[in-house]
């Protein structure tokens, strides 16, 4: 079997990638819905892919591989990783999950980081009433991550909230204000916290999305004052989202000095840039997404390196569309025992849901999703649905 084409169309928001082969079988991959801009990028790899056998996918990687980086510039290369087992498993006949040395659960976790609705507000009543709606969501999710600090907009609408220079209309996703957090916004931090806890209580778990931008001694401090309340993890408070460093030995302090569970790697690019953050204890958990470190594979990975190391398992993949949830679910169906649950996956557009083909009328039930049993990532798309979202340059996408 050889590649003959690789296609990438924005559908909605997602890239959307298109492996196609001489013998009829192709693969699909998705990006982000936050990172519309990489199409490019991702057809930048077509010459280097044509020809080659996409069954024999670590080979094709190898080729590639070199070419990715940090978020998210990772996300095309992991793309395109998720559409060469899609067709492996497709050669095969089995589900992806199969030839990454089979399932050892028959059901996957996950926790909501992206089922939500607009908050009304930034004060702890608006962070409660905002976790009330999502415990009453059908998904009945065991754990809930709330955006707090400077992954948050109470940077900007609580008042004298940090001594940093704070950024206005960047412009793009991501972008990072940093700075020594004022008393004020220290405590306004704590409230919200405690509001929420108490709408919880022990039935549904918080993690707490943090930033980047903190700096040490103030991470050290919110650390050690929210132990009391047994929160899951607090993420990415130094580094994470799209620095593209890792900081394992600042990490390293923040973690020793706290009982709270500390959180980081959604941005992470291949198991080297782990490595120090796994064998030096950095963290209690790490969040690799599989649509940015590299794939499914070099997840797989990092999540055995971890296990041997005693660090828990959480991936990420909030924006990842209903495709990237076919990829997360084989993955994680193959995870050792330091596996939590995965981020939840939500598409760019409702619409989405009646264009993918091979998921269950309801998705996630009691916080657990069923595996897809249909060969590769177990998922594909209407294509006549879907032209209509098609821009003009990419109306041969689906022929």
């Amino acid at each position: 079997m050889k590649i003959t084409d690789l296609r990438c169309a924005v559908i909605g928001r997602h890239p959307i990638v298109r492996i196609i082969t001489d013998e009829g079988l192709y693969g699909l991959g998705e990006v982000e819905f936050t990172k519309t801009y990489l199409k490019p990028f991702v057809l930048h790899f077509r010459e280097a892919l044509i020809g080659e056998d996409p069954t024999d996918v670590e080979r094709v990687m190898l080729k590639i591989r070199q070419r990715g980086s940090f978020k998210p510039y990772g996300a095309a290369v992991s793309a395109i990783e998720h559409a060469l087992w899609d067709i492996a498993g497709k050669a095969a006949g089995v589900p992806a999950y199969k030839l990454l040395g089979g399932k050892v659960r028959d059901k996957v976790r996950v926790y909501n980081g992206s089922v939500r609705q607009k908050r009304t507000g930034d004060r702890p009543e608006d962070y409660a009433a905002d976790v009330k709606w999502m415990m009453e969501q059908p998904q009945n999710f065991f754990m809930v991550k709330q955006g707090i600090s400077f992954h948050s907009n109470m940077k900007d609408t609580i008042d004298g909230f940090h001594y940093g220079v704070t950024q206005k209309k960047a412009g793009y996703h991501g972008a990072m204000d940093q700075g020594v957090i004022s008393e004020r916004g220290f405590n306004h931090m704590l409230d919200c916290v405690i509001a929420m806890k108490e709408v919880l209580g022990d039935k549904v778990s918080l993690a707490l999305d943090c930033g980047p931008g903190w700096m040490l001694p103030d991470a050290i401090r919110f650390a050690r004052a929210v132990e009391k309340y047994n929160l899951m993890w607090l993420e990415d408070m130094l580094t994470g989202d799209y620095v593209p460093w890792v900081n394992p030995q600042a990490y390293r302090e923040l973690t020793t000095s706290t009982l709270t569970p500390i959180h980081t790697g959604e941005q992470i690019y291949l198991r080297h840039n782990f490595k120090e953050l796994i064998e030096t204890q950095a963290v209690r958990v790490i969040g690799p997404d599989p649509a940015d470190i590299g794939g499914i594979a070099e997840l797989k990975w990092v999540a055995e390196h971890a296990y041997m190391h005693s660090i828990l398992m959480a991936p990420h993949g909030t924006a990842n569309g209903l495709l990237g949830l076919g990829a997360l679910i084989n993955v994680c169906a193959t995870l050792p025992a330091n596996y939590i649950a995965f981020e939840y996956p939500t598409a760019s557009d409702p619409w989405w849901e009646d264009l993918v083909i091979g998921l269950p009328s309801q998705i996630v039930k009691d916080s657990m999703v069923d595996l897809l049993e249909a060969p590769g990532l177990g998922l594909d798309i209407d294509a006549e649905g879907a032209r209509k979202y098609l821009m003009e340059e990419d109306a041969g996408f689906f022929d």
